[in-house]
């Protein structure tokens, strides 16, 4: 074999050594999560790299928008606890997407709590926003008791736990956690994932609240959001089947 041919199947050997990996970087730094999930398609995506103009909080100064040293990304940040007094005893923290309105919904996003250990030690997602006196909470913390870690109502009282299965307690740890929260208006299931998406950590079923917006927040603690997708059904206005 002449010198020319060999060059040739030597540099045709250490190119394909080289695209072959370039090809299999490419795969996995794409973007593969789905335009759909649980039959339901994607209608609100958020990272904050744009900052936080669609969110409506209780208090403004208790968020900001802030780039993040452990992934580079920027996150909503709930740095301290908001100035608030909710109409009934509830969560004070909360920021709202404004103008949305769902019925089924699959949410998924990115947490991390940065505040002490401690029993109560959390951060919430509401869903089925009606008013500040009218919603559902999950309340995601480090020991379960009647006020912690559990699915929640607010109908005009103070919170009331719904949960009909939860663990003993969720441990935050100190990193960030894929979380996930999903709502069947027709069954009234409710199911909250936790870094685990096969087994929930608490389920419910509860239909007073059909459709309403969705929300970030803590009872009274701190914490990151970011990565934020949701996928679901959109509502025309805000509704319950109770009021």
């Amino acid at each position: 074999m002449s010198r020319g041919i060999l060059n040739v199947v030597a540099l045709t050997a250490l190119l394909g050594t080289f695209v072959v990996p370039c090809v299999a970087v490419g795969a996995e730094g794409s973007d593969t999560k789905p335009k759909e999930l649980n039959g339901l398609p994607l209608i609100f995506e958020e990272s904050f790299e744009d900052g936080a103009a669609r969110w409506k909080p209780t208090d403004a100064q208790a968020w900001a928008v802030r780039r993040q040293e452990d992934t580079g990304n920027m996150a909503y940040n709930l740095h301290k606890s908001s100035d608030y007094k909710p109409p009934v005893r509830s969560p004070l923290s909360i920021s709202l997407i404004q103008d949305f309105s769902v019925t089924d919904f699959v949410m998924d996003l990115r947490m991390k709590q940065t505040g002490k250990e401690y029993g109560h030690r959390d951060l919430c997602l509401f869903f089925g926003h009606q008013d500040p006196s009218h919603y559902y909470y999950v309340h995601i913390a480090t020991k379960s008791d009647a006020h912690a870690n559990s699915i929640f109502i607010v109908n005009g009282e103070p919170r009331t736990s719904i949960a009909t299965e939860r663990t003993k307690g969720t441990d935050w740890a100190t990193g960030w956690h894929d979380v996930r929260l999903t709502r069947d208006t027709v069954t009234g299931r409710i199911e909250v994932f936790f870094d685990d998406m096969d087994k929930p950590i608490m389920v419910a079923e509860d239909k007073t609240f059909a459709s309403g917006t969705i929300g970030l927040g803590s009872f009274d603690d701190v914490g990151l959001y970011d990565d934020i997708r949701i996928y679901g059904k959109k509502a025309e206005k805000v509704g319950s089947d109770s009021k």
